[in-house]
């Protein structure tokens, strides 16, 4: 099974702009919903925490590691999207034909960026690898995680669009026999 986990808040989200590799540090509020999430998670043992290589998330990562005893490693497929040069703007600051083109074909990237089906063969990979084993946790991003749970619902990209996920929120995944399923979206019953 895969526990994914969304990071905790940092300035970017609490603002509302698109946060992509950039990499700024969670917020206070940010370190207290690493801490509910990690106390969350805890009681389920899980055997490793694997997170991307951005602050935000590994920050998240080390709170989940250290509430849980399990080993932190960074796995780089675990990133967020790259929004190349709309990374730090808000969505109405994006040209409106190119964001409604971005909503509509999941091989479009942004300028400088990559696109959604770029993050889906990714993603896929890496739940190809760990949903049919041991409890892993994978913080990681708003993108990344929605990629994941297209692929445990045998669903296109586009779906991507009609999904909302909180910052520190729960998604579990699962394969049994190649057959993947989604087990919970979007859990933030843990946070205060």
């Amino acid at each position: 099974m895969i526990v994914f986990v969304r990071h905790g808040q940092t300035a970017a989200n609490r603002e509302r702009l698109a946060l992509g590799r950039a990499d700024p540090p969670l917020t206070e509020l940010g370190r207290v919903q690493a801490m509910a999430v990690a106390s969350r998670i805890a009681p389920t043992l899980p055997a490793i925490v694997l997170t991307s290589p951005l602050l935000r998330a590994r920050e998240t990562a080390d709170a989940i590691g250290d509430a849980s005893g399990a080993p932190v490693r960074v796995d780089a497929r675990l990133v967020e999207l790259d929004y190349g040069e709309w990374d730090g703007l808000r969505f109405s600051e994006m040209p409106p034909d190119a964001l409604a083109r971005w909503r509509s074909d999941p091989t479009f990237a942004p300028p400088g960026g990559e696109a959604l089906r770029a993050v889906t063969a990714r993603i896929a990979g890496f739940c190809d690898e760990h949903a049919e084993g041991p409890t892993v946790v994978a913080v990681s991003h708003v993108s990344p995680i929605k990629a994941a749970v297209a692929w445990a619902l045998g669903a296109g990209e586009e779906i991507a669009w009609r999904m909302f996920l909180d910052l520190a929120s729960i998604t579990r995944i699962t394969a049994v026999d190649g057959r993947a399923s989604l087990l919970g979206f979007n859990d933030t019953s843990h946070l205060p």
